[in-house]
């Protein structure tokens, strides 16, 4: 039986050679300087401008752009089509793509005054250009927020421990900020204190769980709080919870309030405070791998539902192609899904995310202290992020729950229930291991929501610039246009249909990414004739080949096809579930349309740089110097 110390011991070995190694070289290649001034001292406003120190940036950078994907991507993609192709695109995709994705997002960034990728591309290529992009990113992060809201209402629903220590924390870190920034008390006293009572929030959680309506089938932990006696009529059944839907609910109101909030009150002291979190939940859990496997073993108490859990792997390495074999399928609760193109939609953040282009040039370019940071939090974030898709595949193949009738809505609890298994290696009860993991999960997922949330509102607000009508007043209010974002975001979120929502939003993602790596080309082409383009060209042509064809897959094959045709699939048959659908197939023509249209400006752009006899493009990156 081959154990799950294998997956830890690719990942580690592959992502400290890339790090030592090309990410020094990339750190050479952009000509990183401290001797420049960065936009947060520049631009310093105590509102989005607020200069951060490494551990705090890194804090707030890696919990925004460590979601949920890098945990549900892996845990669906290995019960479709095996833990070994998924284990192989995070190990080699991760380093060549998705760390080279955001540390050069970060550093054009910083040397672009913080704008964002839209910004960036449109100094090159025009506003034409610029406005598309900030259209295509606008509309990815409805997406996002959707799709970690109804994470977030998963995990809470199958953990009511993690609501209860999740609202906790979400507490904590405003009075955290306040400590910090109001009354000015000591930072390294209020971490203590702080990160104490994040911790001991997991206890309380245990003790009194929360949930809103009572459990339909599987009874809640004993001494659960439900705030409802029943469920109001105007409450959702997703995934076949009400609990789940009244949590989406709460948690799309959540992120829209917290996204119109100045840094310093909840983002950064929050996205700190979980930043421990994340690495206790990570780091312990990867250590706990290597301890568990060669000193103490599993604890005796590791079980879900009789089973006695162990570090040897019970999934299946290899499902086939199109992941007929695999216990999804074999449940009937997945639609024919090609390895090529949708493995790599599927697995998402684990490997490459244009998400994080939205992170780097939305909020962390605005905080980064002095250039030689972006090393760190750019390529080493990714890299980071690389190991918690590992964890989370460690997780899931060791539990091997099957998919049974709750499908994803089952799978999704693996990462708390394998996870905490994982933790007993070093003696922790299983009883308080999988909550803490619950909460680990719901951590990232609340940072990476309600932050989506914010940089869609600056999106929005870049689209717009100085408003001239009425309408572009509207929408350029930032309480209105969080409402709008957060409104369309529940409306995707009818049909319930996940594995449509999840690759759409993988495919979106994966070529936005592609997007932000032309981007990237385009300005190395601009600074300098003689860049070599290579380590952008080549991971941007890659993306946007898989995304082109996995985006055009899910909407004809799945959407077109299935959902509103009746076709490959059951047909919606509910207003909302046929709403959904076709706001699915309408954002995915948009999306194809504004990405094709973006790589033929940017390849003009192209050829028109390097075929110049005079060389040169004017260097945005130098005007400063």
């Amino acid at each position: 039986m081959v154990g799950v110390i294998w997956i830890v011991a690719v990942v580690l070995v592959l992502f400290t050679a890339a790090y030592i190694g090309y990410g020094r070289y990339l750190s050479q290649f952009v000509g990183l300087d401290d001797s420049r001034e960065t936009p947060a001292h520049k631009y310093q406003d105590g509102q989005e401008y607020v200069p951060a120190t490494k551990p705090v940036l890194l804090g707030h950078h890696y919990s925004s752009i460590a979601g949920g994907a890098p945990v549900v991507g892996p845990i669906t993609a290995a019960l479709v089509w095996g833990w070994v192709p998924a284990l192989l695109w995070v190990a080699i995709g991760n380093p060549l793509i998705g760390a080279v994705h955001d540390f050069v997002s970060l550093s054009s960034s910083v040397r672009h005054e913080g704008k964002s990728i839209g910004y960036i591309i449109g100094e090159y290529v025009g506003e034409r250009g610029k406005n598309m992009l900030l259209w295509f990113a606008f509309l990815l992060t409805i997406l996002v927020v959707a799709v970690f809201a109804l994470v977030i209402g998963v995990v809470f629903d199958a953990y009511p421990q993690a609501a209860t220590a999740s609202v906790i924390y979400i507490a904590l870190a405003f009075i955290f900020g306040v400590w910090l920034y109001q009354l000015g008390l000591p930072f390294s006293v209020g971490t203590v204190v702080f990160v104490a009572g994040v911790f001991g929030s997991v206890w309380v959680g245990i003790q009194y769980p929360l949930a809103f309506v009572p459990a339909a089938e599987d009874p809640y932990p004993e001494g659960t709080i439900v705030l409802l006696d029943s469920a109001p009529g105007i409450l959702p059944e997703l995934l076949g919870s009400a609990n789940t839907g009244a949590w989406v609910l709460t948690v799309l109101i959540y992120g829209a309030a917290a996204s119109v909030l100045p840094v310093w009150m909840l983002l950064q002291p929050r996205d700190y405070l979980s930043s421990f979190l994340l690495y206790a939940g990570v780091g312990g859990g990867l250590l706990a791998v290597i301890v568990g496997t060669f000193v103490t073993g599993m604890g005796s108490d590791a079980v879900h539902e009789g089973q006695q859990l162990s570090f040897d792997i019970e999934t299946g390495a290899w499902y086939g192609f199109f992941g007929q074999e695999g216990p999804l399928a074999l449940e009937g609760l997945i639609p024919l899904m090609p390895l090529f193109p949708l493995l790599f939609l599927t697995i998402a953040c684990g490997t490459v995310s244009g998400f994080h282009s939205l992170v780097s040039s939305g909020t962390t370019a605005k905080q980064l202290n002095k250039e030689s940071d972006a090393k760190l939090i750019g390529y080493g974030g990714m890299l980071a992020e690389g190991l918690l898709a590992a964890l989370a595949l460690c997780a899931v193949v060791i539990v091997a729950i099957p998919a049974a009738d709750e499908g994803i809505a089952l799978a999704l609890p693996n990462f708390a229930t394998g996870g905490g298994a994982i933790l007993t290696a070093f003696g922790i009860p299983f009883e308080y291991a999988a909550p803490f993991m619950a909460l680990v999960l719901a951590s990232f997922l609340l940072t990476s929501m309600d932050t989506a949330v914010r940089l869609g509102r600056y999106m929005l607000e870049e689209i717009i610039g100085t408003p001239e009508t009425d309408v572009e007043t509207y929408a350029a209010n930032r309480y209105i246009n969080t409402t709008v974002i957060a409104v369309f975001a529940f409306v995707l979120l009818g049909s319930g249909q996940w594995e449509d929502l999840w690759a759409l939003f993988g495919g979106a993602n994966q070529l936005l990414a592609a997007l932000a790596l032309l981007t990237g080309t385009i300005w190395l082409a601009n600074w300098n004739k003689s860049k070599q383009l290579v380590s952008t060209g080549g991971p941007m042509v890659l993306m946007a080949i898989i995304t082109v064809f996995g985006l055009a897959w899910v909407g004809l094959y799945q959407v077109v096809g299935g959902r509103l045709l009746g076709i490959t699939t059951d047909a919606e048959t509910t207003a909302l579930g046929i709403g959904s659908a076709i706001l699915q197939a309408i954002i995915i023509a948009l999306l194809l349309y504004l990405a094709l249209s973006l790589f033929k400006i940017g390849y003009d752009n192209w050829k028109t740089v390097r075929g110049a006899d005079d060389g040169v493009a004017a260097d945005v990156s130098t005007d400063d110097d």
